[in-house]
């Protein structure tokens, strides 16, 4: 039975790390917003305590560190840009300073992405901080998640999303 469990090799394996490190990010951009934690003291905290390491019982996957850190310092850098962008983007009547802060941390990681990380297509992004947020939230918070970071990346990747 075991031997249906071989680890991931190639694509899979890296795909597998960044997922652990977009997951992780959103954590670490959570942590901070809510305790007001430095970049540097989140790094040092997720790099040595969280990231492939057992917590609490749980295994975490390992991580892919640079992309962790490029997420969250990409955040952090350009998030007076990147929270009116997800203003525009909500129902009216929700701004971004309403929404639960663990959303808040999927919409900002997953826009930053968007915007920046030409090396992965828009519509994995989408859907790999939907999964994200399926870690936290009920379904049709996933939905809204979906659909705010389909629109921001409508934006940022119009010539992919216009392909089909």
């Amino acid at each position: 039975m075991a031997d249906n469990k071989k680890p991931a090799k190639g694509p899979d394996k890296k795909a597998n790390r960044r997922g652990a490190a977009r997951l992780a990010a959103v954590q670490a951009l959570y942590q901070m917003d809510i305790g007001g934690t430095g970049i540097d003291d989140i790094f040092a905290e997720f790099e040595s305590h969280w990231l492939g390491n057992e917590v609490e019982g749980d295994t975490y996957l390992p991580a892919e560190a640079a992309f962790f850190r490029d997420v969250v310092a990409g955040v952090v850098r350009d998030q007076g840009k990147l929270d009116p962008l997800i203003d525009d983007a909500l129902s009216k009547g929700w701004p971004l300073k309403r929404i639960d802060a663990i959303l808040r941390a999927v919409l900002r990681a997953g826009s930053y992405e968007l915007e920046h990380r030409k090396d992965v297509p828009g519509r994995v992004v989408v859907s790999e901080y939907v999964d994200v947020a399926h870690a936290f939230v009920e379904p049709e918070e996933t939905g809204m998640i979906n659909a705010v970071l389909d629109q921001i990346a409508r934006q940022f990747r119009a010539d992919e999303f216009a392909r089909g």
